[in-house]
């Protein structure tokens, strides 16, 4: 698999999704928890998605557990505080592992296009991954790394 779009995920409302249509857009990748020390990130997450929506840029959430148990919740309520605490309107997907033998595809793919501090794993919540339009991972943020900064590389993007 060589791009975004050779990706299938599953919609938060436990729908199937294709990648694909979010071919020739700049999309950044996130996984999620609603009970994590960044979880206030949904903010300018948000933010980004409102800012830049009809530039071509979408904000993909993907919440998941595998970190200090910050994400128990159904998919239903992940939706519910999303939206209800944080007004978000980008899509969000069912939860996955990022990390280990059942780690979704698309973030074996991701890992593997661009390490991090610790190699091929997820250091926690709220990683991030830049994917330029044509579906290739150009970037990748620690999670310490506040949405907002990301801006710069968001506008080179678009603006390519």
């Amino acid at each position: 698999m060589t791009s975004l779009s050779d990706f299938t995920a599953t919609a938060i409302d436990g729908t199937p999704k294709q990648l694909a249509d979010y071919a020739g857009e700049v999309v950044l990748v996130v996984n999620t928890a609603s009970q994590c020390g960044f979880t206030s990130q949904y903010g300018p997450l948000q933010q980004l998605q409102t800012d830049y929506a009809d530039r071509g840029f979408v904000v993909l959430g993907f919440p998941c557990d595998q970190f200090g148990h910050q994400e128990p919740g159904t998919e239903a309520e992940i939706a519910q505080f999303c939206e209800t605490s944080y007004a978000v309107s980008f899509p969000m997907f069912a939860k996955i592992d990022v990390n280990g033998e059942h780690a979704h595809p698309l973030y074996r793919w991701l890992k593997s296009e661009r390490s991090g501090i610790l190699g091929g794993a997820i250091k926690w919540n709220f990683t991030k991954f830049l994917i330029d339009r044509g579906g290739a991972v150009v970037k990748r943020y620690a999670p310490t790394v506040d949405p907002a900064d990301i801006r710069p590389d968001i506008e080179r993007l678009l603006a390519a």
